[in-house]
């Protein structure tokens, strides 16, 4: 049972109440905002809740158990709260929302009533809408590791353990050209060969795209620059003159990385599994099976 704060319970105990709704949304890199559904803006829990930006949220049904329950907070774009752009760069996917019920007459008589967690976003002319999730939606991904041949590590994390700032394995540049949201011209990238930079990523690193990262499909020596195709269409595409930075790729296989990063000591698949071609062979009197290693 959740305790009231005795000021709190002794407002709600009277027959007419001024009570609003606050958010608090800390986002993944570690910026703070407030909104509340009230006509002024407030502060309190070392917070100041903005008024102006046109929050509301939907009904919610709490249930018992393990079930996950969503509700939907929605609001307009304004630039003293939430841009278009930053939805749109991933600003807010996985952010923390605390939400609190709030004394507008006396901010100091508050009550935390749930933590969620920002999930899908839809956008809408000036408009837009957010999924708040129970944090007990995390019960139902998967967890653990995936037995394959190839790699599950990401390369440069901490259970890969490749150096990305060697020298040859990150590249500063400067796009030039933008021939498709999917499609962008990079100079300063000469003496790389075709598909160095394949299955790397592409990091802006300045103007309204500033820290949004695209994951690289294909690159290619055309024009006096590198094309670096993506796997995604950027959503705002970059103008030219922006910064960018390059950084190389893995394919997961177990001879990239012996022969590329000589970091087969770190290899987190496992080559020596057999497929399920193999699993479901039969012995033919052809075939090898007296246990050795299927994979060099």
């Amino acid at each position: 049972m959740r305790p009231i704060p005795d000021g709190l319970a002794g407002h709600l105990a009277n027959d007419a109440t001024t009570l609003c709704h606050c958010w608090r949304v800390t986002r993944r890199d570690g910026t703070v905002l407030g909104f509340t559904d009230h006509d002024r803006d407030l502060v309190t829990v070392g917070t100041v809740f903005q008024a102006a930006s046109g929050f509301a949220a939907s009904d919610t049904e709490e249930e018992g158990g393990l079930s996950v329950p969503t509700s939907e907070v929605s609001g307009g774009f304004s630039s003293a709260a939430i841009a278009e752009a930053d939805l749109i760069s991933g600003r807010y996917d996985g952010a923390r929302v605390e939400v609190f019920l709030v004394n507008w007459q006396a901010p100091g008589q508050h009550l935390l009533l749930k933590v969620q967690e920002i999930g899908e976003v839809k956008r809408e002319a000036e408009q837009f809408s957010a999924e708040l999730r129970s944090f007990a939606h995390r019960l139902t991904q998967e967890q653990g590791r995936i037995f394959s041949r190839r790699c599950d590590a990401a390369l440069g994390d901490e259970r890969c353990g490749v150096d990305l700032e060697a020298p040859g394995r990150s590249a500063d540049g400067v796009v030039t050209a933008v021939e498709a949201g999917d499609r962008i011209v990079v100079s300063g990238l000469a003496g790389f060969a075709d598909g160095y930079f394949r299955h790397g990523r592409l990091t802006l690193s300045n103007g309204a795209n500033a820290g949004v990262t695209a994951d690289i499909d294909d690159s290619r020596v055309a024009g006096g620059g590198m094309l670096l195709v993506l796997w995604l269409p950027l959503e705002t595409l970059p103008e030219p003159g922006d910064a960018v930075q390059v950084t190389v790729g893995c394919d997961k296989a177990f001879a990239t990385c012996r022969e590329t990063f000589a970091n087969q000591v770190n290899f987190r698949g496992f080559p020596h599994m057999p497929g399920s071609d193999f699993a479901y062979s039969y012995a033919d009197g052809e075939t090898t099976h007296d246990g050795s290693v299927l994979f060099e």
